[in-house]
């Protein structure tokens, strides 16, 4: 498994070189970009092109990104709706296809393998109208990554539309033969539990988010510091028939610092064996 770091445990900061040291020095092999425009600006050219020239003076990958949430700078806390693509009201889809599709455009500067799709919101059911409109997003979009060399993921996350049968449903609807699953160990964790998601998507997953809980909310912990059970979890992973990558997605806490999350990082990809 490919060892990646999601800049997701840095989100309250804007990246930069140094914070990209920090995976390297990780033994990270790959880095995941969280497009947040506070964090990663992914329409300023000018911070594209610092991330993209450390990518190509270093020899870590940039492997994936994780498409934006929201639009503007605040992470929606000054009101600007979520990015989702499959929300009931036309205009709003569309708007959020359109602000993946600029996240996107880094590719042609970052050249990442994947990116990382939430279909929907938490509150967001299962019924026909959420199955056409995942179908179309993932069409669309499928062909705007498609010529930048970038493969779309969906991401199991907590709703309706994303649980392994519904997920597994619309892929299997719309011949999507060359989108595959990130597995999000957590959400899986707080749901139908970590062995049954994975058992049921495992031919399909190409990539993952790791972190841990509790079972009682989405804390992005170490692994380790939550209730999943990691030696069966990464055994199971590592003999999927796509190889994922072991990509961990951490929840940033005031006490660390640029060394500590290093060396926590490494840390996890011993624990994984890796």
């Amino acid at each position: 498994m490919l060892k990646v770091i999601s800049t997701h445990v840095f989100l309250r900061q804007r990246l930069h070189p140094g914070l990209l040291d920090t995976f390297a020095k990780a033994g990270a092999q790959g880095v995941e970009l969280f497009a947040a425009r506070q964090h990663f600006d992914y329409i300023g050219r000018p911070h594209i092109r610092e991330i993209a020239d450390w990518f190509r003076d270093n020899s870590v990958e940039p492997f994936s990104m994780h498409a934006p949430m929201f639009p503007d700078l605040e992470m929606g806390r000054g009101g600007a709706p979520a990015v989702n693509v499959i929300h009931p009201e036309k205009s709003r889809r569309i708007d959020a296809m359109d602000e993946i599709k600029r996240a996107l455009e880094v590719a042609e500067q970052i050249p990442f393998r994947y990116l990382i799709i939430h279909l929907g919101e938490r509150e967001d059911g299962w019924n026909p109208r959420s199955l056409e409109n995942s179908l179309t997003a993932l069409e669309h979009l499928r062909a705007f990554a498609n010529p930048l060399g970038v493969k779309l993921l969906v991401e199991n996350i907590q709703n309706e539309v994303t649980q392994s049968r519904n997920l597994l449903e619309i892929l299997n609807v719309g011949h999507f033969k060359d989108i595959g699953v990130c597995f999000d160990a957590g959400h899986a964790h707080l749901g139908d539990g970590v062995a049954t998601v994975l058992a049921e998507l495992r031919p399909q997953i190409r990539s993952t988010h790791l972190h841990d809980n509790k079972g009682d909310r989405d804390s992005h912990l170490w692994p380790g510091d939550g209730t999943i059970a990691w030696d069966e979890t990464i055994k199971e992973l590592k003999s999927a028939p796509q190889a994922p990558a072991a990509v961990l997605e951490i929840h940033y806490a005031l006490e660390d610092t640029p060394e500590s999350v290093a060396a926590k990082a490494q840390a996890a990809f011993e624990k994984f064996g890796l």
